[in-house]
């Protein structure tokens, strides 16, 4: 035990006196948190600036644009024709509404008519305010065809309509499938993360043995067997470190609401390290070199992350890449967040818990049996 404690000291100590590991270990969960809280604002609503131009000069005019400036995310205001085009050119206004002489006939008429609206951002805007004022002039227009062309029939309807007043109770509710896309991302950078950790702490074995470090170890007290479960151990204990300090900002510091319970997350993440370990050790005991073992890392994990989701909803995907995805244990842990962002109990998704426990037995299967091949725990290739 003190020659194990003795080692994992050491191990710390050589990881850490590079600056750049504290960076890797610490800070490179954190960008998919700063991915997901930029991608978030840039989806959030933004306020839409209408411009009216009013030839038709009606009180059905003044009711359409009062109508506007009651909705939600859309500012209103009266222009001069003559500066609409600068204001739209310059950005000032995101579209412009101009309402003809005889706009107010047509919709008595019930044919609606003289109305136009310009703007060069395109459908994304014009088809935004099209489906609201669209609506309210066909309520409008209907009332219209109802009464044929009477003008003071149309008055009191129209007056009705105005001053009819609905009840209506709202609530505000939160918005999932934000927080779900925001977890989906910040854990899919934390699983990258965590691969990449296991795979330059496992690394140190190789580099250790290429500069002879490893097989003056040997001469003394310390085992083959204590070296190897040495390096496993600082890989957990790194990686557990990764996974609190990650969920904790995600929680208390960006406040990014999971709608997981937090040691349920933790658990999961665990059993995922224990994954991420031994597969970092496969690329080690089938490499030859340091060189070597990196390359075999980049082509196994970089693959693995993207086929599994974890920079991309998995949905996007075809069918066939869906299927090859049930093979990596970064799919997984991605499904079993969003069954319980579902409200599933974790008990229930035991089959899912069991299939990350069983990837993590079969990766460690393969590296003993590599060792025991080689007849010697001490050499790696």
């Amino acid at each position: 035990m003190k020659e194990m404690l003795w080692l994992v000291k050491n191990t710390l100590n050589v990881t850490f006196k590079k600056k750049i590991n504290i960076i890797l270990f610490l800070f490179l969960p954190l960008i998919g948190i700063f991915i997901s809280l930029l991608m978030n604002d840039v989806g959030e609503k933004t306020n839409v600036t209408v411009g009216i131009v009013d030839y038709d000069g009606s009180q059905l005019t003044a009711d359409t644009a009062a109508f506007l400036k009651g909705l939600d995310h859309v500012n209103v205001s009266k222009v001069n024709a003559s500066k609409a085009k600068s204001q739209i050119a310059s950005g000032e206004l995101d579209c412009v509404i101009t309402f003809d002489k005889g706009f107010t006939q047509s919709v008595i008429d019930g044919k609606p008519d003289h109305i136009g609206i310009a703007s060069i951002k395109g459908a994304e805007i014009t088809g935004f305010v099209k489906s609201f004022l669209y609506h309210y002039i066909d309520n409008i227009a209907a009332i219209g065809k109802t009464a044929q062309g009477d003008q003071q029939q149309f008055k009191n309807m129209y007056t009705n309509y105005q001053n009819s007043k609905v009840s209506l109770t709202s609530h505000k509710l939160e918005d999932s499938e934000k927080n779900k896309s925001m977890t989906d991302r910040t854990v899919g950078f934390l699983l990258m993360a965590m691969l990449f950790s296991a795979g330059s702490l496992t690394e140190l074995l190789v580099k250790e043995k290429e500069n002879r470090t490893y097989f003056r170890l040997l001469t003394t007290p310390i085992t083959a067997k204590q070296y190897v479960l040495s390096n496993i151990a600082v890989s957990m204990l790194v990686i557990t470190f990764q996974i609190f300090f990650t969920l904790v900002m995600m929680k208390y510091v960006f406040y990014i609401e999971t709608g997981i319970p937090f040691w349920e997350m933790a658990a999961i993440l665990l059993i995922f390290a224990l994954s991420a370990v031994g597969l970092a050790l496969i690329t080690v005991v089938f490499a030859s070199s340091s060189k070597s073992a990196g390359a075999l890392r980049n082509l196994i994990f970089m693959p693995t992350i993207m086929l599994s989701g974890c920079f991309w909803p998995i949905e996007i995907m075809p069918s066939f890449v869906q299927r090859i995805a049930d093979f990596f244990p970064q799919k997984w842990v991605l499904e079993t967040f969003a069954k319980l962002q579902e409200g599933q109990h974790l008990p229930s998704l035991y089959l899912n818990i069991m299939v990350l426990f069983a990837f993590a037995a079969c990766f460690f299967l393969i590296v003993i049996y590599k060792f025991q091949r080689n007849n010697d725990v001490r050499n790696f290739a």
